[in-house]
């Protein structure tokens, strides 16, 4: 026995827990086919790629690699996968056996959200390279860009699915708040944009851009956690969930 209690070796044992509950949540959010999705933002570079050979596009450089390569590719994902962590449960009829679960509700969600986070983040790795390798090079702070707009609507999809008790409301919420994104915030440059890019600032003082770049990559992750602790709490409701 070791100070704390445990036997010796229980801690692997954990970890291989651990990493078992991820692949369980994972089956659970995409079923057996989910390492397909981890490949799928590829199909969106490939179809830039074709665009960009037969004419119809421009070159690629540093600037549209945050949000035009990698981000908006790896938004599609997330939203896919957030509609699936708790209004999954609805749809598939398994709501109510999630609640029944040892230690509350919301370790199944937790476990399924990092299951989705985990997706994302090899597919943020596949596409970040292809993008690196085959389009543009970019800094480090683009695909950390790419990658905190991924995870916003991540959990934007989870609540709004949440909210309204459907996959199919919540992801067409999730995909007007990507578009006023990408159309008006995305296109003023304005700094609350979770794919705000630091790249396309025209402002030539460093220190400005540094503050803008500071304020955005604290403040999101911020807004992240206050969305994720709001779509729990609806999803706790018990009554409120399981009502007609």
């Amino acid at each position: 026995m070791t100070r704390d209690g445990a036997a010796p070796g229980s801690l692997p044992r954990r970890i291989v827990a651990r990493f078992d509950l991820l692949r369980l949540a994972g089956l659970a959010i995409a079923g057996h086919w989910v390492w397909l999705l981890i490949f799928l933002p590829l199909l969106w570079l490939a179809a830039r790629a074709l665009l960009a050979a037969i004419g119809s596009g421009d070159g690629f450089d540093r600037v549209d690699a945050q949000v035009g390569l990698m981000g908006i590719p790896l938004a599609a994902l997330a939203i896919i996968l957030g509609l699936r962590i708790i209004a999954g449960e609805m749809d598939g009829r398994s709501l109510e056996i999630a609640y029944t679960v040892p230690g509350g509700c919301e370790r199944v969600w937790w476990s399924k959200l990092a299951a989705a986070a985990s997706i994302l983040l090899i597919a943020a790795l596949l596409v970040g390279a292809a993008t690196y390798f085959l389009f543009t090079e970019y800094p480090p702070i683009a695909a950390y860009g790419a990658l905190q707009g991924a995870v916003f609507y991540l959990v934007m999809s989870m609540a709004l699915a949440t909210l309204f008790r459907s996959e199919v409301a919540g992801a067409m919420a999730t995909v007007a708040v990507l578009a006023f994104d990408l159309l008006v915030l995305g296109s003023q440059g304005v700094r609350a944009s979770p794919f705000w890019n630091p790249l396309a600032e025209a402002n030539p003082d460093p220190e400005v851009i540094l503050a803008m770049t500071v304020q955005n990559r604290v403040g999101v992750p911020m807004f992240i956690a206050l969305v994720t602790g709001l779509a729990f709490m609806r999803a706790n409701r018990r009554e409120r969930m399981l009502g007609g």
